[in-house]
């Protein structure tokens, strides 16, 4: 497999670039706002008139109504048990190439194993939406590097001739350029591979969470779910397949799972071989 990618360390930023590789924790904390649900049990009394008739009618009753409940609740398990996903293979990404940033470049390690078959990978740390639709030649410009030279997305999606790419980009564009205009940039971005490779299938992946106390002001759970929520509604309008990777990185509180993550006490955003195989087992459940 090749593999395209720069690191960079990071430098703690309130607005946030992404690197893969350590950087300072920064304690610029935002809670995300939880709203939970309660549910309310209903009772119904029994009349004192006719006591004991009664009692024999409602014992007959809830009895009967018990046995309703567990036929129903037998049948959802077993209609549970009996649903299954249908699974590709890793060869299904042997003509894929994934783009994304360090969170996906760990991504292309993992893949070492051969779990994406002969997926290529054309990522680097701090690359965006924004940062991908730059000049080659730009100052400070971080277009993934192949052979020794530089391409940008749209010319490296073309250059490899892949038939399907995967695209996971948002985490350093929130905080920089907001949320409506990065999801403008996704269009461009997109619309700019078409244009160079019109056979092309685009996966649209959705932007992982952080760890609950990695949060920044800028850059936080909460505005994550607000950009995943437009960009799947703006990828479907498009004709892009959405994937919500982040589903199953969250715990019960909209936190990356902690044993998903590897960078613990650096950045709380990347990924450990754990959350990369449950990644890699989404996907494969879902692309098609």
């Amino acid at each position: 497999m090749k593999r395209i990618g720069i690191l960079f360390i990071m430098t703690a930023l309130a607005t946030t670039i992404i690197f893969s590789g350590c950087g300072e924790n920064n304690s610029d904390k935002s809670e995300s706002s939880i709203v939970e649900s309660s549910k309310a049990e209903i009772s119904q009394p029994v009349s004192k008139d006719n006591v004991s008739s009664k009692e024999d009618e409602f014992s007959k009753d809830n009895e009967s109504s018990k046995n309703d409940e567990s036929s129903k609740d037998a049948s959802k398990a077993s209609e549970k048990s009996t649903e299954s996903k249908t699974e590709v293979e890793s060869s299904w990404f042997d003509d894929a190439v994934f783009v994304g940033d360090s969170v996906t470049l760990k991504l292309s390690y993992y893949a070492d194993n051969g779990s994406l078959g002969k997926a290529e990978f054309l990522c680097a740390g701090s690359l965006g939406y924004g940062a991908a639709l730059q000049d080659i030649d730009a100052d400070g410009n971080v277009h993934p590097t192949y052979e020794g030279e530089k391409y940008t997305v749209d010319d490296g999606v073309q250059m490899l001739g892949s038939k399907k790419v995967f695209i996971m980009f948002g985490m350093n564009d929130i905080g920089l350029y907001g949320i409506d205009d990065t999801i403008e940039n996704m269009k461009t971005l997109t619309s700019k591979i078409k244009e160079k490779s019109p056979d092309v299938e685009i996966y649209i992946q959705s932007v992982t969470p952080m760890l609950e106390n990695m949060q920044l002001k800028d850059l936080n759970n909460k505005s994550i779910d607000e950009f995943n929520i437009k960009l799947k509604a703006e990828a479907e309008k498009l004709g892009y397949k959405y994937l919500d990777v982040a589903s199953v990185m969250k715990d019960e509180k909209g936190n990356l799972i902690p044993e998903y993550c590897s960078d613990p006490e650096a950045m709380g955003i990347h990924f450990s071989d754990d959350g990369c195989k449950v990644w890699v087992e989404y996907l494969k459940q879902n692309v098609e």
